[in-house]
């Protein structure tokens, strides 16, 4: 099951410095080993709410990949170069099952809720 790594970054005026162009020239050779790949970059087109800044999307084949790759000795040598420079929320997050529906989801949480007010 792929895992997704999403970060909401903001670079502070906008440009990478030095030091941050310094992390983008090196971080892609960190993530390959791990089996991640760029899915999407960069500013989207707010439709709804407030997104200031920039996102970027990266899959890796299973959690363990992406957690293996974040904790690394290659990466965390890197890593104060993103975080010393700009303002990034990063999450994980695993992909869904093949017969996932929204539908199937709202049935699961009505039943919780019902079977929880019965038990009160």
């Amino acid at each position: 099951m792929s895992t997704y790594l999403i970060n909401h970054l903001r670079i502070p005026g906008g440009v990478p410095n030095e030091a941050g162009l310094s992390y983008l020239e090196q971080v892609e050779a960190t993530v390959h080993p791990y089996g991640g790949k760029w899915l999407a970059q960069g500013e989207g087109d707010v439709v709804e709410g407030a997104w200031p800044g920039s996102v970027v999307l990266i899959e890796f084949p299973t959690r363990a990949d992406a957690e293996n790759w974040y904790n690394s000795p290659e990466y965390q040598a890197i890593l104060p170069l993103r975080t010393n420079n700009a303002i990034s929320d990063i999450i994980l997050i695993d992909s869904l099952a093949a017969d996932f529906t929204v539908a199937g989801f709202a049935k699961q949480v009505r039943a919780a809720v019902a079977a929880a007010s019965t038990a009160s």
